[in-house]
C-alpha cells in the first residue's frame, strides 16, 4: 500500500506551483512484460523451441497500479532503486510504449531527454544532430536554425559542434540533449538522470533554466539519483518501489522517509 503524506507538509526548498490546470493524468496504469523462462540465445532456438512448443514465459511486472497527476508549472521527483520503475513511467508518459492496463492522458507537447544519444545518429554533427533532434520533437528546421547559436551555447559546445558525436564523451552529448530539449518550446519536459552530468557550472546553468521553464507554467518529471537535487527542486517526489508507489508527498518528506529506509545518508545519492 502507497503513502500518501499531505500537502501541507513542509516541503523541500520548491515553492508550491501558481497553476491548477492538470498536464499529465496517470490513473492506474501497469505494464506488463512476457519473458521467456529460458535464455534463447539465437532467432534460430527461439524458431526451434516456438515450433515445438518448448517455449514458457514468466510475466515480468515493471509497474503496477500507479497513479499521478502532475500540474503546469510543476515539478515531479521520481525516486527508487535501480528496477523500480522510474524510467518505465516515463517512457509511458513519453508514449514510447503503452501501458499494459490503466489510463494516461498528456495535455500538450513532450520534450523527452531519455536514454543517452536517443534522438540523435552518432555518425552526423553535432550541428546536424540538434536539426535531428529538434525535427524528431516536432519543430521545423527554420525555427531550430533561429536557435542554433543558442543551443551550441548553453551546451558549451562551440569548438566541437562541427564534429561526429561518436567523437563525443557521455558529458557532451548528454549536455547537447538538455540544451535541445530545454530551448525548443514544449509543455512537459520529461529529464532521465540528464542532471547528473557536466560540471559544477553547467549543473547550476541546468537548474537556473528549469527554473524558468516552471516559471513559465511547463511542467517537469525528473528521475535522478541525485537525492539533494530532488530535494531541492521539486515540488513533490514519488518513491516508486517494485514497480509500485511506496510513497507520494512533498519532496522533503519522501527524501527523507526513502533515505531512512534505505539506509542512505544525507547528501549521497540514491
Amino acid at each position: 500500500m502507497s503513502l500518501h503524506i499531505a500537502s501541507d507538509a513542509v516541503g523541500g526548498d520548491a515553492q508550491q506551483p501558481p497553476f491548477d490546470e492538470a498536464i499529465i493524468d496517470i490513473d492506474r496504469v501497469a505494464v506488463h512484460y512476457r519473458v521467456p523462462s529460458e535464455r534463447i540465445v539465437s532467432f534460430k532456438a527461439y524458431a526451434i523451441h516456438w515450433l515445438k512448443r518448448r517455449i514458457s514465459f514468466t510475466e515480468f511486472s515493471a509497474l503496477e497500479d500507479v497513479s499521478l497527476r502532475v500540474h503546469r508549472g510543476e515539478v515531479v521527483g521520481i525516486i527508487g532503486h535501480n528496477g523500480a520503475g522510474k524510467s518505465t513511467l516515463l517512457k509511458v508518459v513519453a508514449r514510447v510504449i503503452h501501458p499494459t492496463s490503466g489510463r494516461v492522458r498528456v495535455r500538450g507537447r513532450v520534450a523527452p531527454l531519455l536514454e543517452l544519444g536517443a534522438g540523435f545518429d552518432f555518425e552526423l554533427t553535432g550541428r546536424e544532430n540538434i536539426f535531428l533532434n529538434g525535427t524528431l520533437l516536432g519543430f521545423r528546421r527554420a525555427d531550430l536554425a533561429a536557435r542554433l547559436d543558442r543551443i551550441v551555447e548553453f551546451a558549451g559546445l562551440a569548438e566541437f559542434i562541427d564534429r561526429p558525436l561518436r567523437t563525443y564523451s557521455t558529458g557532451m552529448i548528454t549536455r547537447l540533449g538538455f540544451s535541445v530539449a530545454t530551448d525548443v518550446p514544449r509543455d512537459i519536459l520529461i529529464i532521465d538522470e540528464g542532471l547528473s552530468v557536466g560540471d559544477a557550472e553547467f549543473q547550476r546553468k541546468s537548474a537556473a533554466r528549469l527554473q524558468e521553464l516552471v516559471k513559465s507554467g511547463e511542467a517537469v518529471l525528473l528521475v535522478s539519483h541525485d537525492l539533494h537535487a530532488v530535494r531541492s527542486m521539486c515540488h513533490r517526489v514519488v518513491w516508486l518501489d517494485h514497480g509500485r508507489v511506496r510513497a507520494s508527498g512533498p519532496a522533503a518528506v519522501v527524501v527523507d522517509a526513502y533515505m531512512q529506509a534505505t539506509g542512505t545518508e544525507p547528501g549521497a545519492t540514491g
